[in-house]
């Protein structure tokens, strides 16, 4: 009832607005951008002082935030998004209704991070997608697909060439059927993950945040080009061996479960990110597509070039070029990341007194007026810079000095 009597004062009010002229509402959408911004401070303070047990200061500062700041942001937003102005204003309602019915403080923080996802979703309404924010998606989703899709070209390149030079041909249809199977439960996985994480017992922020700290680790793990090199021959290695015992033992189910396998980690790879990417991704799911499809169309170009012209790619320049920009897709992510554990409670917000980058490049890039998610992209990408140097640095460098003649090398433990 109470729920039913909110929605109804909020038409009211929202019938009120539209009466007045737009002229007379009156601000821009950047001066409501600012206001949002303001109403989201206000937001951190009330459940700061919630926290602290002062529920009267808490509920002075909700009413306060809202008609100080929010309020004016409804002229304009309601143009847009009636429907959106709405919920809004129901929830500021409802924030207050907790507070003042002295629910405990998981209940008010609940209805405080649902009230903020639609303040994000708000500001998506009032800003333009624009330039910037397209094209890093539109990048992000091309070298996702094209990075894992590339290796799976070489790793197909090296099975099927071992089997023509082991004068097998024969045995290559059941590795290709597993190759296929692969791919069918990659978008199997890329469209059922979405529905198998939103009946997770967490809640969708927090789940979003892991998703995109599983990404992260992913792309860690693969970033630097020593350890992605190193992990590939020792894929590769594990990939012959199961191929020759296949082979060895004739089996057809076996061949294409090595199939199977060989593809499937790379797109299960792919479908986590993808999944990262879409979370923090609203509103410019055109830039992922085309990203998608650009991928696809280099890839079988790549594909095309390897399997039917036999020439040899400069796969240690691309592989190279290709790290650099998992590291910055991985820095973005994290911050992204940071910021919706923020955003659900997890971490506290700490804002910064800086300016702040428009909603959708925010995503896109993971850069946040917050402490927390600064810091945490900071230490990131020095690792990545500290790692950088050691590779290409110091590591050829200590090798060039004990290659020279009359150097002493230390020799390996037994």
């Amino acid at each position: 009832m109470r729920r039913l009597l909110a929605l109804v004062v909020a038409a009211v009010a929202l019938v009120g607005l539209a009466a007045r002229p737009a002229t007379a509402a009156g601000i821009s959408r950047d001066e409501a951008i600012r206001l949002l911004d303001k109403t989201r401070q206000s937001i951190d303070e009330t459940l700061a002082l919630l926290k602290t047990g002062d529920a009267a200061d808490a509920l002075k500062e909700a009413s306060a935030g809202y008609l100080a700041h929010f309020e004016a942001v409804e002229p304009p937003l309601s143009i847009i998004d009636r429907e959106l102005t709405l919920q809004a204003e129901f929830q500021f309602a409802e924030v207050r209704r907790v507070i003042r019915s002295g629910a405990p403080l998981d209940t008010v923080r609940r209805e405080i991070v649902e009230l903020r996802d639609l303040l994000d979703q708000a500001e998506r309404k009032l800003t333009d997608t624009g330039v910037g924010a397209p094209m890093v998606v539109a990048s992000q989703s091309f070298l996702i697909l094209f990075r894992e899709g590339f290796e799976v070209v070489l790793l197909l390149s090296a099975l099927l060439g071992y089997l023509e030079a082991a004068r097998s041909p024969h045995f290559i249809r059941p590795v290709l059927a597993g190759v296929a199977l692969a791919g069918v439960a990659t978008l199997l996985t890329v469209l059922l993950m979405p529905t198998i994480f939103s009946v997770l017992p967490i809640g969708r922020e927090v789940l979003e945040a892991v998703v995109a700290l599983l990404a992260v680790a992913v792309l860690f793990y693969v970033s630097f080009w020593l350890i992605a090199r190193m992990d590939n021959k020792r894929w590769m290695e594990f990939v012959r061996a199961r191929l020759w015992s296949a082979i060895s033992v004739g089996s057809t189910a076996s061949l294409v479960a090595v199939g199977f396998t060989a593809v499937y980690r790379e797109g299960f790879e792919t479908a986590l990110f993808y999944q990262s990417l879409l979370s923090f991704g609203e509103g410019l799911g055109g830039a992922i597509l085309a990203g998608v499809g650009a991928a696809v169309v280099a890839l079988a170009l790549v594909a095309w070039a390897v399997f039917r012209l036999g020439r040899r790619l400069p796969i240690k320049t691309f592989m190279n070029a290709a790290v650099a920009l998992v590291m910055v897709t991985s820095v973005a992510f994290l911050g992204n990341a940071v910021h919706t554990l923020q955003a659900a409670d997890v971490v506290e917000f700490r804002r910064t007194s800086g300016p702040r980058l428009p909603i959708f490049l925010a995503e896109a890039t993971g850069i946040w007026p917050t402490v927390p998610s600064l810091m945490a992209q900071a230490t990131l990408a020095a690792v990545y810079i500290l790692g950088a140097i050691y590779a290409f640095v110091i590591r050829p460098r200590r090798h060039q000095r004990l290659s020279r003649p009359g150097s002493v090398r230390t020799p390996a433990p037994a």
